[in-house]
């Protein structure tokens, strides 16, 4: 460790923010980076403790405490301190071969988890030294194409192409076997692409790591529907091993008086839209002077918020069926479980800016959908819970002409499993043994296994998963550890 007293002497400094009011007005991300200086500085206020909870990634109170990546984060954050940045980006990438992503989209578990946070409420600024790593790493030419020095001769299909499935191709391609993607959009990347708003997550960015993954030998099969346009016999007798990675798309609905109405939307839909107007012109769900209602306060809510701020909506409402989180950790939720405490994310902040109030109805639910006289909606009635139950006289009525149904994800979409003849739980995931799946040669890895999750956790899937079947290729595994 570098500086031992770094986190007495140093005060924990993030990126600088465009403000609200500014950045709604584009698509554009809009964090400022720290100069190099100051991220050097704040990788010294990482206190090397003995017990590194930040890189452990263990469950503990049923939420993950710290990477579930196992990320080296001690040894690279004082990197960053010595401004050894290419060996930084090496350590970095050991063991996180998307670091651009994670340091984009994860909810920083390893901050949670930090010691430092723990001791002085202020944990160390991992998500943005992280950051600063990998575009060092790209920027400088230490993150750079390396192919693989020879080929063993075996073919892999990976069908789709979201986080999961870019992990098993990369660590598979890197380990010899010919790796081609099969990806039913018309771009890859899964949700990175089509899921993740291009303010959090700029798709050149996505873009940047196919580009790479191409120069190193990885083939992409874009708009391609795995049994339409190529039937799953015909994958499976092309390819000596086949891995399915979905994901989780089958959005959980509302069974709700008025459901037919049009103006209403899964989210998904809504933010998929939108980027494929953003890079190809095409029509997006419009908010524009739009009162809008969203069905979910997670980050798909939150997400839906921010797209509508920048569409030019004339209100946003987010309603969350639990009760408001309190401000501060409590004493029956200690370091180092996940904080369950409030968090007002970028589009609240926003709304909050635009409109002067936060979005969010706590403890609150939808009843029913109102219709105008043409079938289109013009109003949400809503009610109060307590607990999950109605609140009687609590009704309320929203006016609201684009409902966005942001409610997570019941499993996989049916479509993909059937072709290859593999068993799917009640709940949507597909059944798997040590990620092999009941149908030889074939794997299944991600939130299509595992049920909707982080980008982070489908990374780490897609890593065992292409160990696993490294060794039923080969015998044996050179991706074990």
């Amino acid at each position: 460790m570098g500086k031992p007293t770094g986190f007495m002497e140093i005060d924990r400094q993030t990126s600088r923010e465009i403000a609200p009011e500014e950045r709604i007005k584009n698509f554009n991300e809009f964090h400022i980076p720290l100069h190099c200086d100051e991220q050097q500085a704040q990788g010294a206020r990482c206190m090397d403790c003995g017990v590194p909870f930040c890189q452990s990634g263990m469950m503990i109170g049923g939420m993950a405490s710290g990477c579930p990546l196992n990320n080296l984060i001690p040894e690279w954050n004082d990197l960053v301190y010595q401004g050894r940045w290419d060996l930084a980006a090496k350590r970095l990438i050991a063991t996180n071969r998307y670091p651009e992503f994670t340091s984009r989209v994860c909810p920083a578990l390893c901050e949670a988890a930090c010691t430092c946070g723990m001791a002085t409420g202020s944990p160390v600024a991992v998500k943005e030294n992280e950051r600063a790593i990998v575009e060092y790493g790209y920027e400088s030419g230490a993150i750079h194409a390396v192919p693989p020095p020879a080929r063993t001769g075996k073919r892999v299909a990976v069908v789709g192409t979201g986080p999961s499935g870019l992990s098993v191709a990369d660590l598979l391609n890197k380990r010899g076997h010919k790796v081609t993607m099969y990806e039913r959009a018309n771009r890859v990347g899964g949700l990175l692409m089509y899921g993740i708003p291009n303010m959090k997550l700029d798709k050149k960015i996505v873009q940047r790591r196919v580009r790479l993954m191409e120069a190193e030998g990885v083939v992409f099969r874009t708009g391609m529907k795995v049994g339409e346009d190529v039937s799953a016999d015909e994958i499976r007798r092309t390819y000596d091993a086949v891995l399915l990675c979905c994901g989780a798309g089958q959005p959980r609905d509302l069974k709700l008086p008025g459901r037919d109405a049009e103006g209403v939307y899964f989210a998904v839909d809504f933010l998929t839209a939108a980027t494929r107007h953003l890079l190809d012109g095409t029509p997006a769900i419009d908010a524009k002077g739009k009162h809008v209602v969203i069905v979910g306060g997670g980050d798909t809510g939150n997400d839906c918020v921010g797209t509508c701020l920048r569409m030019g909506c004339a209100s946003v409402t987010q309603l969350e069926m639990m009760p408001k989180p309190p401000e501060m950790r409590q004493e029956s939720n200690p370091w180092p479980e996940w904080p369950r405490v409030l968090k007002t994310d970028y589009g609240q902040q926003e709304a909050i800016a635009v409109f002067g109030q936060d979005p969010r109805l706590f403890e609150t639910t939808a009843q029913e959908i109102v219709k105008d006289d043409k079938g289109h909606i013009r109003a949400l009635k809503t009610v109060r819970l307590a607990g999950r139950e109605p609140v009687p006289g609590s009704e309320a009525e929203l006016p609201c002409e684009l409902l966005l149904i942001a409610a997570g994800f019941v499993g996989c979409v049916p479509e993909v499993p059937e072709a290859f003849g593999v068993a799917v739980t009640e709940r949507g995931r597909v059944v798997t043994e040590d990620y092999q799946t009941e149908a030889p040669g074939v794997f299944c890895a991600g939130d299509m296994r595992r049920g909707q999750s982080l980008v982070v956790w489908a990374i780490r899937e897609g890593r065992e998963a292409a160990c696993r079947m490294d060794r039923f290729l080969m015998g044996y595994s050179e991706l074990e550890g």
